[in-house]
């Protein structure tokens, strides 16, 4: 019987298993597709599948970096459990993922578990070998990647939960400046600031900001003409809290975020601006679930 294209992808989608198994295991059961599955499982390659429903919210995020610092890719890779995520070959997956990322023209992560991984396996194949291997469900969630003319510097906090990536215009090649790219990384692990600087919030954050801190004033009993300037100086606070440039150096208050680029620009003789910022924490949006303890256990008795 001949074995189509539809056929591998029905597979597929059903088990979780690599294209290529897939088709080998049509092959191998004339396409019949529960023998197929059966299949499948008996090799441990169908195992992905009967974790499907599990929430993977623990586990790593990566950098990987050219050698001058011009391109950078960030990934975030999740398990279960935060044991798993100390495991060595979970460790090696990621790494596997991050240098994949930072090397790869795709764009989205479903195009890029189809490029060739290792041993003629694509990435898929060898995150379903390693989810049959584990025991636990996996999970390549994200990642970006950051090209610049200027430079790239990366921080990583806490072992591999939070990654940040700092894209800077500049044409020197200091290191002083990656010093500097670091630093505001740490930054912006720390303090999480929704924008780079004023000129990036929009127009609807400050139109819902007013309307916010506006209702909050006249729910005080201030009056109605001073309310205006009372918004005003306090929408000027929260955007020093929002925007990465305007907030207090962490390792010296004295010092805003603008004010050392300006400064280490000055002694480097070259102009820096951030331009651009990645964060990723593991785990971040997604809803981990809870379970009553006495039904966990009544499913496992049934």
């Amino acid at each position: 019987m001949a074995i189509t294209a539809a056929m591998v992808k029905e597979l597929r989608e059903a088990t979780g298993a690599g294209m290529m198994d897939c088709k080998k295991a049509l092959t191998e059961t004339d396409g019949n597709m529960e023998k197929a599955v059966d299949v499948l499982r008996e090799k441990g390659l169908a195992k992905a599948a009967k974790k499907a429903d599990r929430i993977a919210a623990e586990g790593l995020v990566a950098i990987e970096m050219n050698e001058d610092n011009t391109v950078a890719s960030v990934v975030e890779v999740n398990s279960e459990t935060d044991f798993v995520a100390k495991n060595e070959d979970f460790k090696d997956f990621v790494k596997l993922v991050s240098k994949m990322a930072l090397n790869t023209e795709k764009t989205t992560v479903e195009e890029l578990l189809t490029e060739e991984a290792e041993e003629g396996n694509d990435l898929q194949t060898v995150l379903n070998n390693k989810v049959a291997k584990i025991g636990e469900k996996l999970d390549f969630r994200r990642f970006a990647k950051v090209s610049t003319n200027g430079q790239v510097a990366g921080y990583i906090h806490g072992a591999g939960k939070i990654a940040v990536l700092v894209e800077m215009e500049t044409e020197g090649r200091d290191e002083r400046i990656l010093t500097l790219g670091k630093d505001v990384a740490m930054q912006v692990a720390a303090m999480n600031p929704k924008y780079v600087s004023r000129e990036d919030v929009d127009a609807e954050y400050i139109a819902h900001e007013t309307e916010v801190l506006t209702q909050q004033a006249l729910n005080e009993g201030k009056p109605a003409n001073i309310v205006e300037k009372m918004v005003k100086g306090r929408l000027e606070k929260e955007l020093k809290e929002v925007c990465l440039l305007e907030q207090p150096f962490v390792k010296d208050p004295d010092f805003t975020v603008k004010k050392l680029v300006e400064a280490v620009a000055k002694e480097v003789g070259t102009e820096i601006k951030v331009v651009n910022v990645v964060r990723f924490e593991v785990g971040e949006g997604i809803e981990k679930k809870e379970e009553n303890f006495a039904e966990e256990v009544a499913k496992q008795m049934q």
